[in-house]
Parts: C-alpha cells; sequence; structure tokens
C-alpha cells in the first residue's frame, strides 16, 4: 500500500510517498517480567519493553530504523511472508 503524506521541511510542506509494510513479530514473555520481541523476517531485528505496549512501541522503532538502514543500502524489502501454525508432536 503507497499512501501520500504531508511533511513539514524547512517551514515548507512537501509531500513524501511511503510503503506500509506488515511483518509477524512473536512476543515472549520474560522470566524477569516484560517481553522479548523478534521479527523472524528480518534477521537480526529484536526488542524488548517491560510491558506489552513498551514491547510494541519498541519493536515498531526497531523495524524502521532496520528498513531504513536496508533501503539506504538497497536491500530488497520484502513484505511478511511467514506461515504460522500450531505443530502436535507426540512424545
Amino acid at each position: 500500500m503507497t499512501r501520500t503524506n504531508y511533511k513539514l521541511y524547512n517551514n515548507t510542506m512537501e509531500k513524501k510517498r511511503f510503503k506500509i509494510y506488515e511483518y509477524t513479530a512473536v512476543f515472549q514473555p520474560a522470566p524477569e517480567g516484560g517481553y522479548s520481541v523478534i521479527v523472524p523476517a528480518l534477521p537480526g531485528c529484536i526488542s524488548e519493553g517491560d510491558s506489552f505496549e513498551e514491547a510494541l512501541s519498541n519493536i515498531k522503532e526497531a523495524i524502521e530504523l532496520y528498513l531504513e538502514e536496508s533501503t539506504s543500502r538497497n536491500d530488497l524489502l520484502q513484505d511478511d511472508r511467514l506461515i504460522i501454525a500450531p505443530v502436535k508432536v507426540k512424545i
């Protein structure tokens, strides 16, 4: 999805187009409290927070920084293509 956003630069309004990416984030409760978060589709993109809300905010920022760095290196960006399904095992 592409959207047009207007931002103030040097006291003038400029148009900036941006694409919305969607990724799956995996939140895991930490033993000491809070949550750790990973984004499997973005290797090395991890964060944490003292609450779920803080972890969510932190991982959004981490994803934005990851994608900004990737685009500055001209890496190809792809939407999340994970399939998450429960798996039963017998032991």
